[in-house]
C-alpha cells in the first residue's frame, strides 16, 4: 500500500492531530440541572498552546472544529451523521458527497462542491507536507472532482481503502480565501463551522466569537440554540493541579484533568464526562543483531510480565489490563489481548529457546548473555517509567541485564526512529481511532522511509491487513481483530492499560468525541 512519509518529529504531534479530527465519534454527553444562560462567555483550560490554528497542520487541529466543520459526522452509537453533506456514498475505491444548501464560508460567501474538492486535493497533495491533514485522511493517493449545479464531490482513490468516508469526511473544509492565503490560517480562521477566531494571542488565550445563521452543524445542530456561548476563550493551562484549582474557584468553566487530582474533584458538583485512553504501548526492536527479533524470546519475555500489576501501576490505582491496541469506542475495538497474548512459563519457554542460567548467574545462549535496553520517557505519562522499572524487574528476576533509561521525549524519539539504539520502549499508545492508523507502525519499511521504528515483521498480520483494506468500512471488523491477534500472538507489541481522563465543566454541559474533544455546538452554559 502506498503511503506518505511523514517527518519523524512530528509523529507525536501527528497521531495526536488523528484524535483530535475524529469527528463526533462516541460522543458522551456531560449533565447539569440549572438554568441556562444565553449568550454568555465559556473559559476552556488547554493543556498546550497552540501555535497555528491551520487545522491542517499537526498543532492546529485540536482546535479546529469551532471553527471548520466536515462533510460527515459521527453519531455516539458510531453510525456517520450529517455535517456539510446531507447524503454520501462509499465503496472502497470510491466517495461521493452531497452538499446541504445554504452554507456560507465565515466570509460571507457560499460553500461550493468546487471548493470541498479543492480542500480535498490541497490537503491531501504530500508536497504541502500537511502532518495534520495526512494523518486523517487515507494513506493512499486520491483525486476529488466537483459538480457544482448537483453539489457533488467525488472522490476516487488509487488502491482500496476501506474507510473513505471516515477519513475524507471528517477532514475540517478550509474556505477558498484560506486556501489563497494559507500563511494567514495560523492566526486565522476560514471555514464554515459556528465560531471564528476573534483575537489570538501568543501562548494565549484565544477568544471565538460565535456565527449568527449556523444551521449546518453535527447531526443539524444551529448556533440559534439556547445556553450555546456566544464567546469562548481558551486559556493554556499545562498543570493538572492549576487546571483543578480553576474548576473549583470558578476560574473556568471545562478543562481536562487526569492523575491523582481527579480526587479532588469527585463530589464536587462538576459535570463530567470519562475518555477512554490506552495508557502505555511496548515495542519490541525486531531488527537485525537485537536479541529481541526472537519471537521465542518475545514470547517468553511477555509470558513473564504481570499484567495486573503494570496495569495498577500505570492507572495509578486499580487499573485494567488493556483489551487492545486502540481505547474503548475506536471502530472495530475488540477485547482480544488475554486470549492472544503469550502465557507461557517464562523459565520452561527460555530454555526450549535455548536460554540457560546457573544458580543466580546472567541468562545465557551461546554463551552470550542477554542484555536489553528498556527505554522510556516520562514526558508521556509520569507513570510510564515505573511501568518501565516494573518491567525490568521482572526480566532481571530472570537472569536478563536490563538497562533502564528514562529520557526526554525528544531523546526517546531519536532512539525511536534515528538510532534505533534500544531493545523495549515504553511508549503511548497512538490511539488511532481507525485500526488502519496503526499499520505503517507495524509493517512496512523502517525510517527514514517509514514509521516501522521497531522493525516489525508478521507476514499473517500484513496479509490479513492486505484483506482488510479491500473490505468497505465496518465489514471489515473480524479481519482487523485477527490482524491485531496476529500481533499480539508474535509478542510484536504489548499494550499496557485500559484507562480514563476526564473532562469536567463547571456551571456548564457538553459533549466529547473520541479521545476527549469538545464538540462546540454541544456546550451550554448554566446559571
Amino acid at each position: 500500500m502506498p503511503r506518505r512519509t511523514l517527518p519523524v518529529a512530528l509523529t507525536a504531534a501527528t497521531t495526536a492531530a488523528a484524535v483530535a479530527l475524529s469527528g463526533c465519534d462516541g460522543a458522551v454527553r456531560s449533565s447539569t440541572t440549572t438554568p441556562l444562560v444565553d449568550r454568555g462567555t465559556v473559559r476552556i483550560a488547554a493543556a498546550s498552546e497552540t501555535p497555528s490554528f491551520n487545522p491542517y497542520s499537526a498543532l492546529g487541529a485540536a482546535q479546529a472544529r469551532y471553527a471548520y466543520d466536515s462533510l460527515v459526522n459521527i453519531a455516539a452509537d458510531g453510525t456517520l451523521t450529517s455535517g456539510l453533506t446531507s447524503s454520501w456514498q462509499a465503496t472502497t475505491t470510491t466517495a461521493r458527497f452531497t452538499l446541504r444548501p445554504g452554507i456560507t464560508c465565515s466570509d460571507g460567501t457560499p460553500l461550493t462542491a468546487s471548493a470541498v474538492a479543492r480542500a480535498l486535493a490541497y490537503a491531501g497533495d504530500p508536497a504541502h507536507q500537511l502532518a495534520g491533514a495526512q494523518a486523517v485522511l487515507p494513506n493512499v493517493p486520491f483525486t476529488a472532482s466537483a459538480d457544482d449545479p448537483t453539489g457533488t464531490v467525488s472522490v476516487t482513490s488509487a488502491a482500496p481503502y476501506p474507510f473513505l468516508t471516515r477519513t475524507l469526511g471528517l477532514l475540517p473544509i478550509v474556505c477558498p480565501a484560506g486556501l489563497d492565503r494559507p500563511g494567514s490560517l495560523d492566526r486565522t480562521t476560514r471555514g464554515t463551522g459556528p465560531y471564528v477566531l476573534t483575537r489570538y494571542t501568543p501562548g494565549g488565550p484565544y477568544e471565538f466569537t460565535v456565527r449568527d445563521g449556523y444551521t449546518w452543524g453535527p447531526g443539524g445542530a444551529t448556533t440559534a440554540e439556547p445556553g450555546l456561548p456566544a464567546r469562548i476563550v481558551i486559556s493554556v493551562v499545562p498543570q493538572a493541579a492549576t487546571a483543578a484549582n480553576l474548576l473549583l474557584t470558578g476560574g473556568v468553566e471545562i478543562a481536562g484533568v487526569h492523575g491523582p487530582d481527579r480526587a479532588r474533584l469527585t463530589g464536587r458538583g462538576l459535570a463530567i464526562v470519562d475518555v477512554a485512553t490506552v495508557v502505555g504501548l511496548t515495542f519490541f526492536n525486531q531488527r537485525r543483531g537485537r536479541p529481541l527479533a526472537d519471537p521465542a524470546l518475545r514470547r517468553a519475555l511477555v509470558s513473564a510480565l504481570d499484567r495486573q500489576g503494570l496495569a495498577n501501576v500505570a492507572v495509578g490505582g486499580t487499573g485494567r489490563p488493556a483489551a487492545d491496541f486502540a481505547a474503548e469506542g475506536a471502530v472495530c475495538h475488540a477485547d482480544l489481548a488475554a486470549a492472544n497474548l503469550p502465557a507461557q512459563d517464562a523459565v520452561a519457554a527460555l530454555r526450549a529457546a535455548g536460554w540457560t542460567r546457573t544458580a543466580d548467574g546472567p541468562l545465557t545462549k551461546a554463551g552470550r548473555p542477554l542484555r536489553l535496553r528498556l527505554i522510556t520517557s516520562p514526558d508521556l505519562g509520569p507513570t510510564l517509567p515505573p511501568v518501565a522499572e516494573l518491567m525490568a524487574r521482572s526480566w532481571t528476576a530472570l537472569g536478563a541485564d536490563v538497562k533502564l533509561v528514562t529520557e526526554s521525549l525528544p531523546a526517546l524519539v531519536h532512539a525511536m526512529y534515528r538510532t534505533g539504539d534500544f531493545d523495549v520502549v515504553v511508549g503511548t499508545s497512538p490511539g488511532f481511532r481507525l485500526p488502519v492508523g496503526f499499520v505503517p507502525f507495524f509493517s512496512g519499511p523502517a525510517p527514514a522511509r517509514g514509521l516501522n521504528f521497531a522493525g516489525v515483521v508478521n507476514p499473517e498480520y500484513d496479509a490479513l491487513v492486505a484483506r482488510a483494506l479491500r473490505e468497505k468500512d465496518t465489514t471489515g471488523c473480524d479481519t482487523w481483530h485477527r490482524a491485531a491477534a496476529a500481533l499480539l500472538r508474535s509478542a510484536d507489541a504489548l499494550p499496557i492499560a485500559d484507562g480514563r481522563s476526564t473532562v469536567y465543566g463547571h456551571r456548564t454541559t457538553f459533549a466529547t468525541a473520541f479521545g476527549g474533544q469538545i464538540i462546540p455546538t454541544s456546550i451550554r452554559l448554566h446559571r
